[in-house]
């Protein structure tokens, strides 16, 4: 089985990123399609734009914002079909989500890396 990594969308395209999925509701700005080189663009796991407002990006937000977004990936009827898609991408290569954020610690990236891992351990 193969990594799942998380990296911003500005950096540039690698060999190594496997299947790149844009994890963002909104498309980054100053990038352009080709140039994104995305095999999938999955808006509808990201964080509702109520969430994502108030927290943005403000790291004394991030353990609420976490267990909001944790919260809405568990009730997502569209989180287990996306979980399913990344495990069986994974077994070709490596899978990166790719987000916009500057802050490459605090984003939800990180959180939807975290839960993919979770459903994973809970799944085997």
């Amino acid at each position: 089985m193969h990594l799942i990594r998380i990296k911003r969308i500005y950096d540039p395209v690698e060999d190594g990123d496997g299947y790149r999925i844009l994890v963002d509701r909104l498309w980054p700005r100053g990038i352009k399609k080709e140039q994104a080189a995305l095999d999938q663009w999955a808006k509808s796991i990201t964080p509702s734009s109520e969430i994502r407002k108030e927290f943005h990006h403000d790291p004394s937000g991030f353990s609420e914002f976490r267990q909001k977004y944790l919260f809405e990936l568990e009730s997502n009827p569209e989180s287990e079909t996306f979980h399913r898609q990344v495990f069986e991408k994974l077994h070709d290569g490596p899978v990166t989500l790719l987000y916009g954020a500057k802050d490459q610690e605090v984003n939800h990236a990180v959180v939807l890396k975290e839960w993919l891992e979770e459903q994973d351990f809970r799944h085997k």
